[in-house]
């Protein structure tokens, strides 16, 4: 029989699992052709459990549950808090996108993308390998399924393939680094790891040859190079709807299995993986930016952004342990969270603008369909403008914060490596602000294709100006979403 505390750190994802199927059930006597009454009840359940999650963050305990299996920490809650808000903006955004292109005919939706957050909340939170990759297997076929929502969609349904084939591969690539793991160490959970490779006594190359299986599985999922041939198609034949279902909030819990993985289960080894993640981080940047210039489709111009920016959270990651000392270890890591959770709300902003564009039988992703949209609606271009400005780093939007605090946290490790890697960054970051900033110039300063205005319903109006806004805000006042990263990673590495 379990203890009250076991089910003390899973309510919030009982809440979600329970939700999720009656909404399920409840959809099928919806006859809303734009299932408000799903819509509705989705975006009150998930309210629900961000709030929770922002509670049991706030009350800063830090729980273990059913025999160690799950952790319940203010860093876990926190990201747990902010995928479950990336998750109700893109339903917000998606809702009449989907509408048009006939894909509400059931609520598999609004199912759907609360059983790919379920799987991101156990990836969040797992403490052992099966755990985190159960997480990660709920999560990615739910993504196929959204992925190929659009069944009468060539594009849509090639690009759902070329997911599930790549991904099973990582997902193999995963389930054989754990075993190796599990065969050098004796053990599952990632505290016992932890104490067996640092005990000294386990084959040393059993467990690199675990390590670099285990790395390569999460490089895929967060689309580094050289694990990023998935990203680009993907990103423009999914419905632009499930694009930001897997560009937004994953990007979180994927962040979440590389701190349980690496950090609490692997950190006496971080010499090894902090190497790989450099290359790893290097490749993402060069061919990320230099990629994102020749492209003329926005959805892939912003896939190759997105391949550049995971590039900089690796960065984050490379230097935490230096010569054996963990005494930079907060300061890295927090800088890598709070760029992923900028980077997820800036995403969330631009792809919100892309579905706000397109119409029925028409695709707004080539960037001349900006042109000139300024003056079509000054509104949407000011805060794609933003969005723009964030991804390349200028101030004073939140990405230019972002991209700082990745690089203080390199250069305050004062070695030689690590500074030529943030002078590699900032020029790489100089030659991804051309394509950011061609985008502006088209929305600015061209003249307009289309004289159609642009519309939008009153949620959707007032999220994505929310959305916008909170971009140009937390890069003015940074300070309390840097503390709150800060003290996540903290506690974190004190448990």
């Amino acid at each position: 029989m379990m203890d009250n505390s076991s089910w003390m750190t899973v309510y919030p994802e009982i809440v979600l699992l329970v939700m999720a199927c009656v909404i399920a059930l409840a959809d099928l006597f919806v006859k809303s052709p734009k299932r408000t009454a799903s819509y509705v009840l989705t975006l009150l359940s998930l309210g629900g459990v961000a709030l929770l999650h922002a509670l049991y963050a706030d009350a800063g305990h830090t729980l273990y549950g059913f025999g160690r299996l799950v952790v319940s920490d203010p860093m876990g809650h926190w990201l747990k808090c902010f995928a479950t808000v990336a998750v109700m903006v893109t339903l917000v955004y998606s809702r009449p996108y989907a509408g048009d292109r006939d894909m509400l005919r059931g609520g598999e939706l609004f199912s759907l993308s609360m059983f790919a957050l379920l799987g991101m909340s156990f990836m969040i939170s797992g403490q052992n390998f099966i755990v985190i990759y159960l997480g990660l297997e709920l999560m990615t076929l739910s993504s196929y399924a959204l992925v190929a929502l659009r069944r009468d969609h060539t594009q849509a349904t090639e690009a759902a393939m070329k997911y599930f084939v790549l991904g099973a591969m990582a997902s193999g690539f995963l389930l054989y680094g754990m075993s190796m793991m599990y065969g050098a160490t004796g053990s599952l959970e990632l505290s016992a790891v932890f104490k067996a490779i640092a005990s000294g006594q386990v084959n040393h190359q059993v467990l690199v040859f675990g390590l670099v299986f285990i790395v390569a599985g999460v490089a895929f999922k967060i689309g580094a190079v050289p694990f990023h041939m998935w990203v680009p198609d993907v990103y423009q034949g999914a419905p632009t709807s499930a694009t930001l279902m897997i560009g937004g909030a994953p990007k979180l819990a994927a962040f979440a299995v590389m701190v349980r993985l690496l950090v609490e289960g692997m950190l006496p080894l971080a010499f090894d993986w902090q190497q790989m993640l450099s290359f790893l981080a290097v490749g993402s940047l060069l061919i990320g930016n230099l990629a994102a210039i020749a492209q003329t489709n926005l959805k892939r111009m912003l896939a190759y952004s997105t391949i550049s920016q995971m590039g900089f959270v690796l960065l984050g990651f490379v230097a935490g342990v230096i010569n054996g000392e963990t005494t930079l270890a907060a300061n890295a890591y927090s800088s890598a969270m709070f760029y992923m959770v900028s980077y997820v709300l800036t995403t969330l902003a631009a792809f919100g603008i892309i579905m706000l564009l397109a119409r029925q039988g028409f695709e707004s992703e080539e960037i001349t369909d900006l042109a000139g949209l300024n003056q079509r609606s000054p509104l949407y271009a000011g805060v794609m403008a933003i969005c723009l400005f964030s991804m390349a780093g200028i101030p004073p939007m939140v990405g230019f914060y972002a991209k700082l605090s990745v690089l203080q946290s390199l250069v305050a490790s004062g070695q030689t490596f690590y500074l030529g890697l943030a002078i590699f960054a900032v020029m790489m970051s100089l030659i991804g602000a051309f394509y950011y900033l061609r985008v502006v110039k088209v929305m600015y300063f061209d003249e307009p294709v289309t004289a159609t205005t642009v519309s939008a319903d009153l949620d959707v109006r007032l999220v994505l100006s929310t959305n916008g806004l909170l971009v140009l805000v937390l890069g003015l006042f940074p300070g309390a979403l840097m503390a709150l990263c800060s003290e996540s990673i903290v506690r974190m590495l004190a448990s």
